[in-house]
């Protein structure tokens, strides 16, 4: 089929993120890195109107970055899109990019009216993408309602995008249990006081409730786990992956299911 082929054996997960379920480790690279190339310059023009006078507005127009970056071609992606992640994981990671794990979920309710926040990659492994929030905020009800979601990873300074289609669902209580386990005090205390996405009269309460819980829950209290809390899995049926390249001309190769493997189709830019 012409523009589609199938994964082929790949070299190995990327530096830094091994094992079955992936967790971060931070790192630096030289400016020489591959995926470096970026040139971040607004136009010489916008430049020049900016300096003769501050306080023009901004054009949004005349802000482009000429992409400079080596080229993704088929024959050296990963067998499967999971390895393919974990490489260019491992690369946003390395290149210093502040969070490479944030990542913005796009959500819509029964009725397809769309809502997007960002919220932090927590794991991910051949079962999909796992992030953490509460069941009763508009992310968790909308998913409730339609389980189909669009996950991206918007690594701008290194001129890459992962762009990730597929179905929600809740993850087991027991995976709930161990991550809630492992946060930081203060962030299992504030996912008890907060009833995400709901109207609150003032950051007065919201403080208020923290104080109450930190009380009843001093130091060496075990926690407990909130019940409308935990996570979600996004199963992947479509991962596309964007190389920024120069005249707009952008590397878009997109995995897609095809019953128990994958196929990898070429879209125009």
């Amino acid at each position: 089929m012409s523009g589609t082929r199938r994964g082929r054996p790949g070299k190995g997960l990327g530096a830094g993120v091994t094992g079955h379920n992936h967790r971060f480790v931070a790192g630096r690279c030289g400016a020489d890195a591959p995926w470096v190339l970026q040139d971040e310059r607004v136009s010489d023009a916008h430049r020049a109107v900016r300096a003769a006078d501050p306080d023009s507005p901004l054009d949004p127009a005349a802000m482009r970055a000429q992409y400079r970056t080596a080229g993704l071609a088929e024959e050296d992606l990963a067998a499967d899109p999971y390895e393919q992640f974990a490489r260019w994981f491992a690369d946003a990671v390395a290149s210093g990019l502040h969070e490479p794990n944030a990542m913005v979920v796009s959500t819509a309710d029964a009725e397809g009216r769309p809502s997007s926040r960002t919220v932090l990659l927590k794991a991910f492994d051949a079962r999909g993408f796992v992030f953490f929030t509460n069941y009763g905020s508009r992310k968790g009800l909308e998913i409730a309602a339609n389980p189909y979601v669009s996950v991206l990873f918007p690594w701008h300074p290194i001129a890459r995008q992962i762009i990730v289609a597929g179905r929600a669902k809740r993850v087991a209580a027991e995976e709930t249990a161990a991550y809630f386990r492992s946060r930081p005090r203060g962030s299992q205390l504030g996912a008890l006081a907060s009833d995400q996405s709901t109207v609150v009269a003032s950051r007065a309460e919201i403080d208020a409730a923290y104080a109450r819980l930190a009380a009843r829950y001093p130091e060496g209290t075990e926690i407990p786990v909130p019940t409308e809390w935990g996570g979600i899995r996004v199963v992947p049926e479509r991962l596309e992956f964007w190389q920024g390249r120069e005249h707009r001309l952008h590397d878009r190769l997109r995995y897609v299911r095809d019953g128990e493997g994958w196929r990898i189709e070429r879209l125009c830019p």
